[in-house]
């Protein structure tokens, strides 16, 4: 099924919401479930140091709060990297932004940390930032038991290395989301690195390998939305998918 990016007309997306992380299927349409609810698909790509893919899932969280009476929604979360050649062992991230955005550095941290606060966060610029294979494989494994399951671990991961300064390469982190997430069997999982690689590379290639940067959405195999877009933008995509 060929994909179909939404028009601006279709959205009228404020200009500033244009924005996401870049460095560098055939699926059913909307069908009705046995809730008699047509059922929305969201294929979300996304990397785990992306600060606009937790922008963008806290405001499709709120576009799906305000759209459960009339659609069922099923979310799979697929990986991206946004720097590939990141160091397992971590680097500092102040230093890292530094390095990469050089004078610019501290206005994209000032505009964060006031993005971060619209949706109720404080942006945390401490700790390290690294590799983020890891939080994928472990992604994957909780997607293998259940959408909810996944879709709150990354809600965790989110959490732990923007507000808290955790550091995403961190085992010890990762078990600890997914614990709070419900997802069982991480620290095994994750103890053998070639766990997740494969099916990690298969969506990839799969999901991410036309598209140059993240948050990018795929709504019932068609409709593509990218970057930290407010709710509304969601509620219009999702409006348009149904039809």
């Amino acid at each position: 099924m060929r994909l179909v990016s939404l028009h601006l007309h279709e959205l009228s997306t404020p200009k500033s919401f244009q924005i996401g992380c870049r460095y560098m299927t055939s699926v059913p349409q909307t069908m009705a479930n046995n809730s008699g609810k047509k059922l929305i698909r969201i294929d979300v790509s996304s990397d785990s140091v992306c600060p606009w893919c937790l922008v963008g899932k806290r405001n499709l969280d709120k576009a799906i709060a305000l759209s459960k009476e009339r659609f069922d929604f099923e979310i799979k979360w697929h990986p991206f990297f946004v720097i590939p050649s990141m160091p397992k062992e971590g680097i500092n991230k102040r230093e890292f932004y530094k390095q990469k955005f050089g004078s610019r550095a501290e206005q994209i941290g000032a505009r964060m940390t006031e993005v971060f606060r619209g949706i109720g966060l404080e942006y945390n610029l401490d700790g390290l930032t690294g590799n983020t294979l890891d939080s994928h494989r472990l992604i994957y494994f909780a997607g293998q038991q259940g959408l909810d399951k996944q879709h709150n671990l990354v809600e965790e991961l989110f959490l732990g290395y923007f507000t808290q300064a955790k550091y995403i390469g961190d085992q010890e982190f990762l078990v600890q989301c997914a614990n709070r997430a419900g997802v069982e069997g991480a620290a095994e999982f994750l103890a053998d690195p070639n766990n997740g690689v494969e099916e990690v590379n298969a969506e990839l290639k799969k999901y991410s390998k036309h598209i140059t940067g993240v948050p990018h959405y795929v709504i019932n195999g068609k409709h593509q939305l990218s970057g930290g877009q407010p709710p509304d933008a969601f509620l219009r995509a999702f409006q348009v998918a149904a039809n």
